[in-house]
């Protein structure tokens, strides 16, 4: 994955003051109870061990996440899919959407935002999960409302370990659906990997539906693989309808040293071929397409290593220069010092 810097627009000065106003304002109203269903609040340990006991790694599935107005009123306020911020990898419109800045969305979403920061918040879902210290991320990196169209998805893979701002250990996702209307034919469904790099037999998966309102919370680990299928909604391109979700991540300031790994970005997994596809097989015109498709993604995270390999020998090769020239210039001054002391000498 390559980091981007995040979208939201540093606000000018009059325009701080009223932002820092209203956050204020929010942050005094945001409480726990307004907004989170009453038996999630008061079910604590018996949430914190279905967690504990998860497979193939630590997750909640939780439906009627959020109250029943609070979330009506999140999707009444649903942003548009917007092009520009639709942009893949490869700088291509694509078919996934994400608004990182609730705050601007305003209404319910600058509401949520209040909430995910206060210490109650935090608290409760470190209760949830046994995570201490647990931090908003004020940047949104990567997170935000997401919308998912026709024809996308999204290969198994685990997430960046540590924000690219901030050097803080991500800990936990928190993703909150909010589709009225899906079927499970529809695919979409997030995937909890025990291992994709594992032939297909040995992998584990889990699956969850994106079902209105329901949430899945899970740990961001070096083991917890995770993706979702492709979406083939009934009116392909032209079908309206789309997967809607905002994604929340949390941080802390440490973490466990069992779950320490060298600082890395996101690392995907291709998928395999499907297992009808097979020596003799005849293949109808859709599993041609899904042989193509698969390639042509394969190619894509090929391409995208040979730049990221390309760009750190370039960052290399610029240390090794600057490192020449520094010994070049304290040879030469050494030589010089030693070439005065000879002539007094």
């Amino acid at each position: 994955m390559t980091y981007r810097a995040s979208r939201r627009r540093p606000s000018s000065g009059s325009e701080a003051v009223l932002a820092r106003g209203d956050k204020a304002q929010s942050l005094t109203k945001a409480r726990l109870e307004d907004f989170i269903a009453r038996h999630y609040r008061l079910q604590g340990n018996q949430l914190q061990r279905r967690f504990e006991e998860a497979q193939p790694f630590r997750h909640l599935v939780l439906d009627d996440f959020f109250s029943e107005d609070f979330a009506r009123s999140l999707f009444d306020r649903f942003p548009p899919f917007d092009e520009k911020l639709a942009l893949n990898e490869d700088g291509r419109v694509g078919a996934k959407c994400v608004h990182e800045d609730l705050v601007a969305l305003g209404g319910p979403w600058q509401q949520l935002d209040a909430l995910i920061q206060t210490r109650q918040f935090l608290d409760w879902l470190g209760n949830l999960t046994g995570i201490e210290g647990l931090l908003y991320d004020p940047h949104y990196f990567g997170g935000g409302t997401h919308e998912n169209r026709h024809g996308q998805d999204l290969d198994p893979h685990v997430d960046f370990n540590r924000h690219p701002v901030t050097g803080w250990h991500r800990r936990l996702n928190l993703i909150v659906y909010l589709n009225e209307e899906w079927r499970a034919e529809w695919g979409g469904a997030i995937e909890f990997h025990s291992d994709p790099r594992r032939p297909p037999q040995e992998n584990h998966v889990e699956v969850v539906q994106p079902r209105y309102n329901r949430a899945v919370l899970f740990e961001t680990t070096y083991w917890s693989w995770h993706g979702f299928e492709r979406i083939e909604l009934p009116g392909k391109d032209e079908d309206e309808r789309s997967r809607k979700s905002v994604a929340l991540y949390f941080y802390s300031k440490k973490r466990p040293k069992k779950e320490l790994t060298p600082r890395h970005s996101t690392i995907y997994v291709d998928r395999p071929l499907p297992e009808h596809i097979k020596a003799g097989a005849t293949l109808s015109d859709e599993d041609v397409r899904t042989v193509q498709r698969l390639v042509a993604r394969r190619d894509q995270h090929i391409q995208r290593l040979y730049r990221h390999v390309s760009d750190l020998t370039e960052r290399l090769e610029v240390i090794e220069r600057s490192m020449w020239l520094r010994m070049r210039r304290r040879l030469g001054t050494l030589a010089r010092t030693l070439g005065i002391r000879r002539r007094r000498a």
